[in-house]
This record gives structure tokens, C-alpha cells and sequence, in this order.
């Protein structure tokens, strides 16, 4: 990966909407030169994928960040847990964590009685649960999923 490669991926993660044209400008490359690069990243697996992303203060929903710890630590309950996560829509990201909890959870909802009801679903009915701390997020002071090229 050279330099142009570091400037083009930053420019795709700030907005991929933008045309080839516009990000051969800001990167100093042909359109043909910056599609080549980003066929090469997706074929690679590099850029995953492409998406748009929506303001939720807009649309009215809120965000509960959850941390959770399982009573048994086997590869086949954290297994299931994960699998659990990535099922569920309103699952935005989970970490799996080292220390005190196993898990951090962000749930995006409609509401607090949606969220309540999540919480149920996904934890209070758990034997492997151990416990679970549900907190709502006043303020997204930055959100993200750039990858740092420096």
C-alpha cells in the first residue's frame, strides 16, 4: 500500500459517494486509475463494503450502550452470544472485552420501551448472562468507523 493508496482509502471513508472523478482530483490520480484501486481494494477485501449512514437524532431514535457479562466462559456460549448479536438489527456494534464485563453492546431503538424489550430479549432471558447494565446515550459526541492510515 503506497501513499496514493492511504489518501484514496481516507478520501472513501470520509464519504464513498463522492465520483471517481472528484476523488481523482483530491488525490492527484485518473478516474480510470481510481476505479482500478478501489476494484483491487474490494477484490482484496479490503473495503468491505458501502454504505450510507443515517442521522438517528433525525429519526427520532435513541442509542443504549450495554455491558454484559456471561457466567460461563466457553467458546460455545460466547458462540451463541455473538451470533445472537449479529441476528438482531437493532444490535448497531458489539465488542467482545477483556476485564470486568465480556461485552459492550450498542442498541439502536425507536424508544425506551423498545429498548427495554431488547434487553429482555437478548439478556434478561439468557442462563449465560451473568449480569447486564443498560445505560442511554445523552449525546453521540463522535461517532465513527474510520480506520486510522497513519
Amino acid at each position: 500500500m503506497d501513499d496514493l493508496d492511504r489518501r484514496l482509502l481516507d478520501q472513501l471513508q470520509r464519504d464513498a459517494g463522492q465520483t471517481l472523478h472528484e476523488l481523482g482530483e483530491l488525490v492527484g490520480l485518473s478516474a480510470s486509475a481510481v476505479q482500478r484501486r478501489i476494484t483491487r481494494y474490494r477484490a482484496s477485501g479490503l473495503l468491505t463494503r458501502e454504505i450510507a449512514v443515517l442521522d438517528a437524532a433525525k429519526l427520532g431514535g435513541m442509542l443504549f450502550v450495554v455491558l454484559v457479562a456471561l457466567e460461563r466462559e466457553s467458546h460455545e456460549h460466547h458462540r451463541r452470544f455473538a451470533e445472537r448479536m449479529r441476528g438482531t438489527p437493532e444490535v448497531q456494534q458489539c465488542y467482545e472485552l477483556a476485564g470486568r464485563w465480556d461485552y459492550l453492546v450498542v442498541l439502536s431503538t425507536s424508544d425506551m420501551a423498545r429498548c427495554r424489550e431488547l434487553g429482555d430479549e437478548l439478556f434478561q432471558r439468557d442462563d449465560n448472562v451473568q449480569r447486564y447494565e443498560t445505560m442511554p446515550v445523552f449525546d453521540a459526541v463522535k461517532t465513527g468507523l474510520a480506520v486510522s492510515l497513519s
